[in-house]
């Protein structure tokens, strides 16, 4: 994944702080922008866990703070929920005219209600997720309004939000009574994911009852059973972008990637150097992975390293060795782990008789076998893990031939 730090001014000059994070490969699909929960930021642990679970279907993600939150500038007082809309259409415009239109929107609590308003005013968004949001934007003025009463003034008002000190007026407070959003989600005739905890303790199940009922089909509704509000459980915050990514291929067609031609061979490694650093596209006929190098040595660490993936192709033949040679005997094999490193290490370390002591290519290789199988049976799978055609190639005398082709 490739995150990229973006600084987007908004209709009011304030500029607002962003991220755009890209799948490993760096071609997005699809863009979607994440709206987060009111007095929130996009540091949200749910925020992160939810777009990088969508990152993984494909999906570019743009998760920013709406003004007066996070890193954005402006007051708290300007962050009234228009605010929060227009702030939604303002970074739209900006990933429309800078990268490619967004066409989905998921929104969590109170971002949820301002997401749903945005996608009836934007053409491009083609669906809308929603987490925990309310049915009605009033809503949440139960968390402030009583305090702001109080105080009886007029002018700015320091009230306490989720144990944290904010300062509002009274243009803030009217403002969440100007959307009408039970009629907003009734015209919207777009696809629509509602995702609500059953025991949400700050916006109650009956408000995904009502966005359900006023929302026309194509409609989806998903229990997120025990969550609480603000998905501060890891497992429910992937689970919840798990299953938007799953329910947006429904309206976001595959798209099939452009394959490079492996000019009759089995595979193509690509490295373009003007972009990229160490980050490298590799193509089979019907497959694209990404090789790269750690950060610790100037790579981005999107992909495996070169000899991870040496690792991988002689673990993956190991196991399939041992599952047919299991077979075969009709052994009570169930699962096999093969643990795989390389390194270098040096003869006399390994105690290797050689002409001239020196440094060698060293593959350690660890099994596990899960079954019923006694002593005898182990030794013999470890005999036959050698066997493998990988492991044959691997510890064999290899001749290379290497050709220019003209460009």
């Amino acid at each position: 994944m490739k995150s990229t730090k973006l600084k987007i001014e908004n209709r009011k000059g304030i500029v607002l702080n962003a991220y755009l994070e890209l799948p490993a490969n760096q071609k997005p699909n699809y863009y979607a922008i994440f709206a987060h929960c009111f007095t929130c930021s996009s540091s949200l642990s749910a925020v992160k866990h939810i777009s990088r679970a969508l990152i993984q279907d494909g999906f570019a993600v743009v998760r920013f703070d709406f003004t007066g939150l996070g890193r954005s500038e402006g007051e708290f007082a300007d962050s009234h929920f228009s605010a929060n809309v227009n702030d939604l259409l303002d970074v739209h415009n900006y990933i429309k005219h800078n990268y490619e239109a967004p066409s989905l929107l998921v929104g969590h609590s109170l971002g949820g209600a301002a997401a749903i308003v945005a996608a009836s005013k934007i053409n491009d968004i083609k669906a809308v997720a929603t987490v925990g949001a309310p049915s009605n934007v009033s809503h949440v003025k139960h968390l402030f309004s009583h305090q702001f009463e109080e105080n009886n003034e007029k002018g700015d008002v320091k009230v306490n939000i989720g144990g944290r000190p904010f300062v509002i007026n009274q243009d803030f407070v009217a403002e969440f009574d100007k959307t009408d959003l039970p009629a907003i989600i009734k015209d919207l005739r777009k696809p629509i994911l509602i995702l609500h905890s059953p025991f949400d303790k700050i916006v109650g199940i009956e408000n995904a009852q009502e966005l359900y009922h006023n929302a026309h089909h194509p409609k989806s509704f998903v229990t997120l059973d025990d969550a609480d509000h603000l998905l501060l459980n890891e497992k429910d915050s992937q689970y919840v972008g798990n299953i938007i990514g799953t329910w947006a291929q429904r309206y976001f067609p595959k798209v099939e990637n452009l394959m490079l031609s492996t000019e009759g061979e089995q595979l193509v490694g690509h490295l373009n150097i003007e972009e990229d650093n160490f980050t490298t596209s590799i193509q089979t006929k019907n497959h694209t992975l990404i090789a790269d190098e750690p950060a610790s040595v100037g790579g981005s660490d999107f992909g495996p390293s070169p000899y991870e993936y040496l690792n991988a192709a002689l673990a993956a033949c190991t196991v399939m060795t041992l599952k047919m040679y299991a077979q075969r005997k009709q052994w009570d094999l169930k699962e096999v782990f093969v643990y795989i490193s390389h390194s270098r290490q040096h003869s006399d370390d390994l105690q290797m008789e050689v002409d001239k002591p020196k440094y060698l290519d060293h593959i350690n290789k660890k099994l596990k076998f899960v079954g019923n199988l006694d002593t005898s049976q182990k030794e013999r799978l470890k005999e036959i893990a050698s066997r493998c055609p990988v492991h044959k190639t691997v510890a064999s005398e290899v001749i290379f031939e290497t050709q220019i082709l003209k460009y």
